[in-house]
């Protein structure tokens, strides 16, 4: 392997002088600049990066730790931080999750001890310990898509509770009257701040609350199917249900099907986060599309500024609106003419 004396031999210059090039320093003319961007280039020379964070106790990498990364929302966040973070210089480390407080704990330690420069994080819940971590380390933290309790932390999230107020009233302009809600653990902030605009949206339609038909579970396949099989259990019925996210979603409509229940015919379904475009042709679902890449790169930037400033500055919180999407998914329920004209709209205040 060739190393940066060598570089300076074939450059006729000292390793000063090669450092100083590759490192983007000032005071090289132009001529020996040129003739260490060729010597690099002959001998494919890899500057040491080990090396270079021990002189600028910088590692030029910051990690992203999701709660489900084969989620397309999330995916959807991660590709809007690299593209932030590339540009920079900067590499990125995914971690996982599942939704496991042992596992986001776990991790945390493995990133502080590898000098992770900053993280993104998902919270998988409320606890305050694994934030005093990395805060004792000076490693700045920016929250992702969720709220805490701590109220230090820098945050960019999505507005879940007016997201799921305007899907209900949604529903309700369609002629529903009685509409269940499923969604993730109690202890995670989308869970509760989507039940809380569900819950706004009937009082302000002045509907009874049902708490029978608000289920609690996880933000997955599984989930959404154990969610949707209890809720069918129920009588009278709902005419429709809120999705909390999309995995809940799919699990639910599994649930449907296997139950012979037709989407919209005998109950609509409407739920958080829509597909990419990409992945298909006839979108079916109505949704609350959150914009994901646009979480990622305001997350991005925002930690990079608190890189550049070392993390001083008062808190930071960013909430994004959403739209809801009508689609097929929705229709008034049977023996009801719909007020609702489709079109997309944004999210109210």
């Amino acid at each position: 392997m060739n190393t940066i004396r060598d570089v300076a031999r074939l450059a006729g210059v000292s390793t000063t002088t090669v450092s100083r090039v590759i490192n983007g320093v000032e005071g090289v003319s132009e001529a020996r600049r040129r003739r260490v961007e060729l010597a690099v280039a002959d001998l494919d020379y890899v500057p040491n990066a080990v090396a270079r964070h021990l002189r600028s106790k910088r590692t030029r990498t910051i990690a992203v730790v999701l709660s489900d990364i084969t989620n397309p929302f999330f995916t959807t966040i991660a590709r809007g931080i690299q593209d932030v973070a590339w540009p920079r210089g900067y590499a990125v480390t995914f971690a996982n999750t599942d939704e496991s407080e042992t596992q986001e704990r776990d991790y945390l330690r493995t990133l502080v001890q590898r000098q992770v420069d900053g993280v993104l994080l998902v919270p998988t819940g409320n606890a305050a310990e694994p934030y005093r971590l990395l805060r004792s380390q000076r490693i700045p933290v920016v929250l992702l898509d969720r709220h805490v309790s701590v109220r230090q932390l820098d945050e960019v999230r999505c507005d879940s509770e007016a997201g799921a107020y305007a899907l209900v009233r949604h529903l309700i302009g369609l002629g529903h009257r009685r509409i269940a809600v499923v969604t993730g653990r109690r202890d995670i902030s989308t869970s509760t701040d989507r039940v809380a605009g569900y819950e706004r949206a009937l009082a302000s339609a002045e509907l009874p609350l049902d708490r029978d038909l608000i289920r609690y579970d996880s933000f997955s396949l599984a989930g959404g199917y154990r969610m949707l099989k209890s809720i069918l259990a129920i009588e009278p019925r709902p005419t429709a249900v809120l999705a909390t996210n999309n995995f809940i979603a799919f699990g639910a409509l599994r649930a449907l099907r296997e139950a012979g229940i037709d989407v919209p015919g005998d109950m609509s379904l409407v739920t958080f986060d829509d597909l990419p475009e990409e992945w298909h042709d006839d979108p079916f679902l109505t949704v609350l599309a959150q914009p994901a890449y646009e979480l990622g790169r305001q997350a991005a930037e925002l930690l990079f500024e608190r890189l550049e400033t070392g993390a001083r500055g008062k808190r930071r919180v960013i909430v994004l609106p959403g739209a809801v999407i009508p689609r097929r998914s929705s229709a008034a329920p049977p023996n009801v003419v719909s007020d609702v004209t489709v079109g997309r709209r944004p999210v109210p205040a």
